[in-house]
């Protein structure tokens, strides 16, 4: 059993958790995590707080065990959704795409652990002082909104800089993977992409289909040029936007391009229209599975191969 300060601050069995990845991490899904002895995260994306509320819910409904949210901080309703985790007490709040120093007090306030994805040292050091109780260190392997460096460049420079416990985050997906995360310094993984193949994932079915048959080169980044970066599956979307985003498409209309595209993808499966988020890791997904499974096998894989490694040195 891999035990670390993350399962003994939330205290869950296993030190994974589950990406909190907008239209898509809902309730269930979360629950199914939990219950599988990890950390099931529900997304807030651009929500408003009366669905996060219900999803919460949701989710309690199914598991005792702790469950998070995933707070967007570019969305228009994070003001409200920021109020509605403090007001149900969820035992973590992860954030991303800004700044959640104006909502820490009232989280801690709250008894919330708030473990923010940070994407560079200096965001690292900013919410260490600010008393974040760990950090998801995120590389660009990712799928969704992805920063500059790599997962095995970022977490060791995270884990110099700062003596909370790091989360490592981008391109993992099998016990390999969390293996190496943790012989890097961190002390837990938190998985998207694996999780889109889970029994209780609700995407549409030719997405889930896609995730699985995919291969080594299956993923590409747009979006550079709005200076919001994502990853997701080559589809003919995909690299239509592509063709737009380097053929001179103006800004606004990229933009409008783009919106409605995950919610297409998620709940139509629509390949034409829809944005298939997805991290470079999804050639290691196989089959679809339960979400307590997953958590399992990934942990049972990576025991042997830290044991392994420990009987290298002499």
């Amino acid at each position: 059993m891999i035990e670390t300060r993350i399962t003994e601050m939330l205290g869950i069995r296993y030190p994974v958790f589950q990406g909190g990845m907008a239209w898509i991490a809902d309730g269930r899904l979360a629950a199914a995590v939990s219950e599988g002895g990890g950390l099931g995260i529900i997304a807030a994306g651009n929500a408003p707080g009366t669905y996060v509320r219900a999803e919460i819910r949701a989710a309690r409904a199914r598991t005792k065990r702790p469950i998070g949210v995933n707070i967007m901080l570019l969305s228009p309703y994070a003001d409200e959704v920021a109020r509605v985790v403090a007001e149900e007490r969820v035992a973590v709040v992860t954030t991303g795409a800004g700044n959640p120093s104006r909502y820490m007090k009232d989280w801690l306030a709250a008894g919330i652990r708030v473990i923010p994805v940070v994407a560079s040292v200096a965001m690292a050091k900013l919410m260490t002082r600010l008393g974040a109780a760990a950090l998801i260190a995120e590389g660009g392997e990712s799928g969704g909104h992805v920063g500059e460096l790599t997962t095995m460049v970022l977490v060791p420079q995270i884990v110099d800089v700062s003596d909370l416990p790091v989360i490592a985050a981008g391109g993992i997906a099998d016990g390999r993977g969390v293996a190496a995360a943790l012989m890097l310094g961190a002390e837990g993984v938190q998985m998207g992409t694996r999780f889109l193949s889970a029994c209780e994932c609700g995407i549409h079915p030719a997405y889930k289909e896609k995730v699985v048959k995919a291969t080594d080169l299956c993923t590409v980044v747009t979006g550079k040029r709005l200076g919001h970066p994502v990853r997701s599956l080559r589809t003919p979307f995909s690299r239509a936007y592509l063709e737009a985003e380097y053929g001179g498409m103006p800004d606004a209309e990229l933009e409008a391009m783009a919106t409605g595209a995950l919610r297409l993808a998620v709940q139509e499966g629509d390949a034409a229209h829809g944005c298939f988020l997805s991290g470079q890791c999804a050639a290691l997904v196989r089959k679809e599975q339960p979400a307590a499974e997953i958590v399992r096998e990934v942990m049972e894989e990576a025991e042997p191969l830290l044991l392994r490694a420990a009987k290298w040195v002499k």
